[in-house]
């Protein structure tokens, strides 16, 4: 910390104005000293990022528990560097005994992990590496890999699916969630060179943008869910069902394509011993599989680009009994029309042919999947799906480093949540579940972790972490949405997400572009906001026609003052966060006549001391 702290304190003019006065880690530095990144915010010229193809086809029995699957993948490497290794992902080692992780593992949790039954490099055999375990291993390259060259593994892997359902494994005896299960090439980009990050069940994801094809092998009677588009609904499912399935992609009304009476007389899957349903998705960060022999299947679509009429698919999977997820396309539609309306919040039309809502455990959201719980309310569990589906912008739509940096999706996921709240069940409703869900719990937490600085790498965060990733960015957002105005704040958003689209953006490339954008430097609100231990906290006190407001806390954040004159006359005065910018300590608001009585009033900003925002204090 004493270090971090020192880097704040001496960093230097090292960049043009856009990024003089923030602390750059040294290896991000590195990025844009080699020009890879660009200081106005945009990516430059030179920047450049590997990517993969990958051919994988597993294989499933319920409820047999065992996972096997093989794979090809082409691996290209555009960076300017000659690769002497890489590194594979092999998150499923996440349950073996003895794992590194953040919390507590059951005896439901852990299972022997993924085991490697035979790989090859550029088709020539090598013993299974990995045994060791780990979720993140190097593997040495017999011939270096040149850039613009390529390099192709084959491997064939199984492993147990885990009895206890998180991210992924057991739903039900029936019912499976596949996340995360297979062997994949870790990220190499231009700041950090290889993520070696392990996975500690904790923290989320980091991944390229890759092509796929995934063929899912599975018993008659189960239906299979996946990111991207079934290719072959002819051979998997029988004529009606198919029919049913085809309609939905340009229904607005909701179509039952498997009902439960559907399922009893098994009427929806091909008859076959086993029917292998293929999926294929390009550009995109990731591919997860839900299959079930129980689950009842709705499916809808919506405009989601008015101007090519583009819809996309909302279907969702779930148990019959579960009463919530009747509404789950009803709701799906909504939340994908409404985050693609311009007039909307991100206002970007939303970028895949799907969305699928899958019944299950995590509140975790997947590209075109969400698995979720059930909820007995179903303004929660709107709530919930709302969330995970805008996760589509922030981090699959811009390719977020979230083991890094979640305070890049999950903030933004959170601003987003509120807005969405605020359309469906007025400001008031929005604000207060805000305020109980994503702020009440960090203000009124002294303790030091929860005011850690939101830039704090979200990998060395464990008590702070949620606090940092969640409440304090979206207030950060807000706050900079109060201050710029609706339209500009938009006019950033968009050329930021326009930029970095399939691309890997990190926080200065934020700051960067925010401060071109709107043709102010934003730096002091930035270092404000994202590299002090500042909190919430204003106190006010009078004095004639004077108002003075201390920053106690020290964040820049809007409020309003609501003043009592002496005459009896009222007043509220609204006051964005540019009123910090000139002295982030205190603010001095001249009235036009003498006050009685001044009320500091702060919305969804809530305060760590409430009792001296009157004065004079009740």
């Amino acid at each position: 910390m004493i270090r971090i702290l020192l880097a704040l304190l001496l960093a230097g003019s090292l960049l043009p104005a856009a990024a003089q006065t923030l602390y750059m880690p040294r290896d991000i530095q590195r990025a844009y000293d080699r020009g890879t990144r660009s200081p106005d915010g945009r990516p430059s010229p030179k920047y450049w990022q590997n990517r993969a193809r990958y051919d994988i086809t597993v294989q499933a029995a319920p409820p047999a528990r065992d996972i096997r699957g093989r794979e090809t993948i082409t691996y290209f490497n555009n960076s300017p560097d000659t690769l002497r290794q890489v590194v594979m992902r092999l998150t499923m080692n996440i349950h073996r005994p003895g794992a590194a992780r953040d919390g507590d593992a059951s005896p439901d949790y852990l299972t022997s992990g993924l085991v490697i039954d035979t790989f090859a490099v550029n088709g020539l055999g090598r013993p299974a590496p990995f045994a060791d375990g780990g979720t993140a291993r190097s593997l040495p390259l017999g011939k270096p890999l040149a850039p613009r060259d390529s390099v192709k593994f084959t491997i064939a892997w199984h492993f147990p699916l885990s009895l206890e359902s998180g991210r992924e494994g057991v739903i039900d005896p029936n019912t499976f969630f596949l996340a995360y299960f297979y062997p994949r090439v870790a990220v190499y980009d231009d700041y950090a060179g290889w993520d070696r990050l392990p996975f500690v069940d904790s923290k989320e994801f980091y991944n390229d943008f890759n092509d796929y094809r995934l063929s899912v092998q599975v018993p008659a009677n189960y239906i299979v869910w996946a990111t991207g588009t079934l290719q072959n609904p002819d051979q998997v499912l029988q004529k009606a069902a198919a029919k049913r399935l085809k309609q939905s992609f340009t229904s607005d009304k909701v179509i039952h394509v498997a009902t439960a009476a559907d399922l009893a007389k098994k009427s929806i899957t091909a008859q076959n011993a086993t029917n292998t349903w293929v999926w294929t998705a390009n550009d995109i960060s990731d591919m997860t599989v839900g299959l079930s022999s129980g689950y009842v299947w709705d499916a809808a679509s919506v405009m989601v680009d008015a101007r090519t009429k583009r819809r996309a698919s909302m279907q969702a999977a779930f148990a019959d009994s579960t009463a919530n997820f009747h509404q789950s396309v009803k709701f799906g539609q909504y939340a994908l029309g409404w985050f693609s309306d311009p007039k909307n919040w991100p206002g970007v039309a939303y970028p895949f042919p799907k969305m699928t809502a899958f019944q299950g455990f995590a509140d975790m959201e997947y590209p075109m999947m969400l698995n979720d719980s059930p909820q007995e309310d179903p303004k929660f569990g709107q709530f919930v799906q709302d969330h995970e589906i805008v996760h589509t912008y922030f981090p699959f739509y811009m390719g977020i480093n979230e083991s890094r940096f979640a305070y890049m999706d999950e903030g933004w996921a959170t601003t987003f949540e509120r807005l969405i709240n605020t359309s469906q069940n007025g400001a008031a409703y929005a604000d207060e579940f805000y305020k109980k869900f994503r702020v009440n719990r960090w203000i009124n937490d002294r303790n030091s972790a929860q005011d850690l600085p939101i830039i704090t790498p979200s990998s060395e965060l464990r008590a702070g972490y949620g606090n940092n990733a969640y409440g304090k960015p979206s207030l950060s957002y807000f706050a900079l949405k109060d201050m710029l105005g609706d339209a500009l704040f938009k006019k950033c958003l968009h050329a930021f997400m326009a930029d970095w689209h399939g691309k890997h953006p990190i926080p200065w490339d934020y700051f960067n572009s925010f401060s071109t954008t709107s043709g102010q430097n934003l730096n002091w609100f930035f270092q404000n906001w994202f590299f002090t231990n500042n909190y919430i906290d204003l106190a006010v006190t009078a004095s004639g026609s004077t108002v003075t407001v201390q920053n106690v806390g020290g964040f820049a954040i809007p409020f309003d003052v609501a003043v009592t004159y002496t005459d009896g006359t009222t007043a509220t005065l609204h006051q964005s966060p540019a009123i910090w910018q000139a002295n982030q300590k205190q603010a001095t608001i001249a009235l036009p006549k003498a006050v009685k009585s001044v009320t500091l009033q702060q919305g969804v900003f809530m305060d760590a001391t409430e009792p001296d925002n009157t004065w004079p204090q009740r």
